[in-house]
């Protein structure tokens, strides 16, 4: 019997006092990606066969001229500032100017140790509501529920591609027009893998600058939207909008922890507020991981040719589960960029519940227990439990041979299920398991 997902009936040890923990923080589990991955890892170094499709992590290596930077400033040992090195500063407002099209200068730009850190220190400092589509990223509630603010969750819903509408957002402002309030956009969207089109961006970006809104606009997918055209809103809010990015998804990065946030200067107190705290808690990011971040910003052919091939291999992968779960009857969208999907499971739903399986949370106890595949249940991303959806990364794959066998057949010839069969097999497999599984009901 596998390990429960979920933390109903959790005591904490007897010899705690519960009364010492902040109220906070009471009732608020770890992150759930990262219990799923822990969970996944003990399970496999006891011998058992698992599909890691819950953590969210890049499989793709972080590119070679890279690493080589972080080779040669291993020696880089004093602490820089606070706002981060200017050097690297600089080089993400290059970036900016020539991905996105986006004036920013150096002194616009804050860097933490992982962008999560930044978002934290800035609902710390913003004394604002938070505003998130449902459903969002994990750790975006939690965090604001750490610090005893405010959430609204906003409707989405397949029909409109999981994205948050402008009348939606104007909905929840207009009876309180004034209010501090904090929105975060996420797109390309974990966990659905879909993204916003122009004209959604621009009808969200009025209604943000109708209600003064401070907009997070979470673009850490960014670079990974298949077709290589992502835009940021900053481009129609630019006012209004931060911009949040780092190393993690686009280049393989998430362990080296690195974050950046980029301001408009109408919103420089809230960046030097944050950067208060930051002088009193992270202090600074690791040295030698911002020296090599100035080569990853820079970009060049070789990490143009790295970002083409990635996002054809995720392309390719995305379609591919995206058809094998339609022929199961399983309602998704089909995805755009990042390395998620969203399957709605509802249409087993009578099937399910003869085995007392009624919940998200159950539902992916189950796949884990019966057939070793791990995923994430809608619950997490802000759903009612009774939510038959769950997310699925694709990621358990070597992603250093995808890259390879891609390159060696060439752009013109797609990438096809034979492909993905030979260089994604866990997720082939964890496919026709989960198939196998659900007509067994």
């Amino acid at each position: 019997m596998y390990p429960n997902l979920t933390h109903e009936g959790r005591k904490m040890n007897n010899n705690s006092d519960r009364s010492s923990i902040n109220l906070n923080v009471r009732g608020i589990l770890p992150s759930a990606t990262l219990r799923i991955n822990e969970l996944s890892n003990k399970l496999k170094s006891e011998g058992k066969e698992i599909f890691k499709l819950g953590l969210g992590q890049s499989p793709f290596p972080v590119p070679e001229v890279v690493v080589e930077s972080l080779r040669q400033h291993a020696h880089e040992k004093d602490y820089l500032p606070v706002m981060g090195l200017m050097a690297l500063r600089q080089s993400i407002a290059e970036y900016m100017s020539r991905v996105q099209h986006i004036s920013r200068r150096a002194e616009d730009i804050i860097i933490g140790p992982g962008s999560k850190e930044l978002l934290f220190i800035m609902q710390m400092a913003y004394y604002g509501d938070l505003l998130i589509p449902r459903p969002s990223w994990v750790s975006y509630a939690p965090q604001a529920r750490l610090l005893g603010r405010s959430v609204y969750w906003l409707p989405t819903g397949p029909e409109n591609n999981w994205q948050l509408t402008a009348d939606e957002l104007d909905l929840v402002c207009r009876d309180d027009p004034t209010r501090p309030r904090i929105l975060i956009l996420n797109y390309p969207s974990n966990p659905t893998g879909c993204t916003y089109t122009d004209d959604q961006l621009l009808e969200l970006a009025y209604v943000a600058r109708k209600y003064n809104i401070v907009l997070l606009s979470d673009e850490i997918y960014g670079e990974t939207r298949y077709d290589g055209e992502h835009k940021s809103i900053a481009r129609y809010y630019p006012e209004g909008t931060i911009i949040s990015t780092g190393l993690s998804k686009w280049c393989g990065a998430g362990g080296w922890r690195l974050g950046a946030f980029i301001f408009p200067q109408e919103l420089k107190p809230l960046q030097e507020a944050m950067a208060i705290i930051a002088s009193e808690t992270f202090t600074a990011t690791s040295a030698p991981i911002q020296y090599a971040a100035i080569r990853a910003f820079q970009g060049g052919e070789e990490i143009d040719n790295y970002l083409a091939t990635s996002r054809r291999v995720l392309a390719a992968l995305g379609e591919f589960i995206y058809t094998k779960l339609s022929q199961m009857q399983v309602k998704l969208n089909r995805p755009e960029g990042g390395f998620y999907v969203f399957p709605d499971f509802d249409h087993y739903r009578q099937d399910l519940a003869k085995h007392n399986i009624l919940t998200s949370a159950s539902l992916c106890n189950r796949l884990l227990e019966d057939t070793g595949i791990a995923m994430l249940p809608a619950s997490d991303f802000g759903f009612t439990p009774d939510t038959l959806i769950s997310r699925i990364a694709f990621v358990d794959f070597d992603g250093q041979a995808a890259i390879q066998a891609a390159d060696s057949i060439g752009n013109d010839t797609p990438l096809d299920e034979s492909f993905i069969i030979e260089n994604c097999p866990k997720i082939a497999t964890a496919l026709t398991k989960m198939e196998a599984w659900f007509k067994g009901l």
